[in-house]
C-alpha cells in the first residue's frame, strides 16, 4: 500500500505542474482529492490493514494528501493571477474592483443640512449651540414661558400630554411633547447668568397635520440677553442669518405681532430671493412671496419681563437686563430655499428628491 500512495502523489505532482489552467486544477482536486478518488478509497481501507502496518500507512496517506493540498493551492493562486491579469489586458471585467462610478453611501437629510447651516451661521456670530428634553413639563413649556391657564396652545387639540395621571401628580405637573423649543430658553437661563447668547435647535410636536404642518417637526430659536439689548440687535442678527441662508442682497422687515413671552412682539419677514420688483402684472406674479416682494418666515420680540422673573434668582433682574428671541421652522427655511412645495416630500425618503442635497 506504501508503493501505491508514493505512486499516487508523484502522479498528481506532474499532473498540477503541467496543468495550464484553474479548471484543470479543479479536476485534478476532485481526480484526487474527491470522494471517489483511489487515495480516499486507499485511507478507508487502511483500518482493514494488519494492525503492524495500520500507522504507516496512515502516515503516508495523509502526508501525500497534504502535500497534494498545498501543490493544488499554490498552482491555483499562480494560474487565477495570470487569468486575471490576461483578462484585464483583454479589456474584461474585474469584478473585485467597486463600481465605477461607485454608488453613493447616502446623503443627509434636508432638514439636518438647514439646521447646521443655521448652527454655523448663529456660532459665527458668537451663540452656542443648546439641546434640552423633548418630552417636558408644562412648567417649562408654557407657565415660566407666560402662558396663562386657559391659552389654547395647552388645550388637548394642540398639544401631545403623554404622561398618565399617575406619573404627573408624582411629578406635581403635567407632562407633554414640546411644543416649541423655548422651555430650553428657560432651562438655560436656570444654569447660566447672563450673558447668555444660545441657538437651540431640535424636534417639537404639535397636533396639526397637512402640505405644510406635520405632527413632528423642527424649529430653531436663538437667545440673547445682556445688559443693553435692544430691538435694533435682534433686527441686525436677523439680518446676517437671512443674508447667509437667502443670499448677501436679502433686507428684512418686521411687523407688530403678539406672542405671550416677549413684548414688544413682531413677526419678520425677507425680502424675496425668487423676483427682484416685488409686486408685478397679476399674469406675471411671482409663486413665492405672491407678487408682495416679501415672505414670512418667524416670529421675534423682546424677552418679556415675566419670563425674566421665573430665573431672576439666577441674575435674570428685569430691571437691569433685557434681552430677545427669535424662532422660526426649519423645514420652512428648506422649504423656501429649494422651492419644495410640500413639506411631506422631506419625510418620504425619495432618493430623487434627497439625492440633490448633500
Amino acid at each position: 500500500m506504501l508503493d501505491e500512495i508514493q505512486k499516487i502523489g508523484s502522479e498528481a505532482e506532474q499532473k498540477i505542474s503541467a496543468a495550464k489552467t484553474t479548471a484543470e486544477i479543479e479536476e485534478i482536486r476532485v481526480e484526487y482529492l474527491g470522494r471517489r478518488s483511489q487515495l480516499t478509497s486507499l485511507l478507508r481501507g487502511i483500518a482493514e490493514l494488519p494492525d503492524a502496518e495500520k500507522a504507516a500507512a496512515g502516515k503516508a496517506a495523509n502526508q501525500v494528501r497534504a502535500e497534494i493540498e498545498s501543490l493544488l493551492s499554490e498552482r491555483e493562486t499562480a494560474l487565477a493571477d495570470g487569468e486575471m491579469a490576461e483578462s484585464i489586458a483583454g479589456g474584461g471585467i474585474d469584478i473585485s474592483l467597486p463600481g465605477a462610478p461607485a454608488l453613493p453611501i447616502g446623503n443627509l437629510n434636508l432638514i439636518t443640512l438647514t439646521r447646521r447651516r443655521i448652527e454655523d451661521l448663529m456660532v459665527g456670530l458668537g451663540y452656542r449651540v443648546a439641546e434640552g428634553p423633548e418630552i417636558e413639563l408644562d412648567f417649562y413649556n408654557f407657565t415660566a414661558l407666560n402662558h396663562p391657564e386657559g391659552h389654547p396652545a395647552r388645550m388637548v387639540q394642540d398639544t401631545f400630554y403623554v404622561a398618565p395621571g399617575s406619573l404627573a401628580r408624582a411629578l406635581d405637573d403635567e407632562v407633554l411633547l414640546r411644543t416649541h423649543t423655548s422651555p430650553v430658553q428657560v432651562r438655560a437661563m436656570e444654569s447660566q447668568s447672563p450673558p447668555l447668547f444660545i441657538v437651540v435647535p431640535g424636534k417639537v410636536y404639535r397636533r396639526d397635520s397637512d402640505a405644510t404642518h406635520s405632527p413632528m417637526f423642527h424649529q430653531v430659536e436663538g437667545l440673547a440677553v445682556a445688559e443693553g439689548i435692544t430691538l435694533a440687535d435682534l433686527k441686525g442678527t436677523l439680518l446676517e442669518l437671512l443674508r447667509g441662508l437667502f443670499g448677501p442682497d436679502r433686507e428684512i422687515r418686521m411687523r407688530p405681532h403678539f406672542f405671550p413671552f416677549t413684548e414688544p412682539s413682531v413677526e419678520f419677514d425677507v425680502s424675496c430671493f425668487a423676483c427682484s420688483e416685488g409686486v408685478t402684472e397679476e399674469s406675471q406674479r411671482c409663486g413665492l412671496c405672491k407678487g408682495i416682494g416679501w415672505i414670512e418666515v418667524g416670529g421675534a420680540g423682546m424677552v418679556d419681563p415675566e419670563v425674566f422673573g421665573f430665573v431672576e434668582s439666577n441674575g435674570y433682574d428685569p430691571e437691569r437686563i433685557q434681552g430677545f428671541a427669535f424662532g422660526m421652522g426649519i423645514e420652512r427655511i428648506a422649504m423656501l430655499k429649494h422651492g419644495i412645495g410640500d413639506l411631506r416630500r422631506i419625510f418620504e425618503g425619495d432618493v430623487r428628491l434627497i439625492g440633490q442635497f448633500g
